[in-house]
């Protein structure tokens, strides 16, 4: 795929603030979807290996400790990729009835509210996150911590954000491409 701003570079080779920020979080992005793509594995793998242990008559400790963790980095790890392909279920019915001034209004509301959702969410993640980690809270079987999963949690939040402002800022523009 060919960066949609090639062209935009200021004459002593410096990349301007919104080119990095653009690059930056395409990659963040992309990585994101990675790992949510690893996460998916583990769990399958996981799944596929207790279930053959079973017929076998083995236990597979942990099995569900793993596959728990696996489908919530999974599933966070998922939306900023989402929200850069613009994936969302949306409501176009009442929206197309809308003048183009209205939908422009609605669609600005819509994200600055998303933008202060999300951003709630990254703070009160990392606030549980840090409550998990003093309290000293780990998974049943295996005893992982789970703190670092709000961690990972708010970050994606962070994330989820930063892309509904830069599609906020720059609605003809798409940062990843299905």
């Amino acid at each position: 795929m060919k960066d949609q701003d090639s062209s935009s570079s200021v004459g002593n080779g410096v990349k301007p603030f919104p080119t990095i920020y653009f690059k930056l979080l395409r990659r963040i992005t992309l990585l994101f979807l990675g790992i949510s793509i690893l996460g998916i594995v583990v769990a399958m793998s996981v799944t596929c290996l207790d279930v053959i242990c079973r017929i076998f008559r083995i236990s597979f400790k942990g099995a569900y400790d793993i596959v728990v963790i696996a489908g919530a980095i999974t599933i966070t790890c998922s939306l900023p990729y989402t929200t850069a392909v613009k994936g969302h279920v949306s409501i176009d019915y009442f929206f197309h009835k809308l003048s183009k001034r209205g939908r422009i209004i609605v669609d600005i509301i819509t994200r600055i509210l998303s933008i202060s959702l999300f951003s709630l969410l990254a703070m009160q993640s990392i606030k549980y996150g840090k409550e998990l980690f003093d309290r000293g809270e780990v998974t049943l079987t295996l005893q992982i911590p789970v703190f670092w999963i709000l961690y990972v949690i708010s970050i994606s939040c962070i994330l989820v954000a930063l892309i509904i402002l830069y599609n906020l800022l720059h609605p003809e523009k798409v940062i990843v491409e299905l």
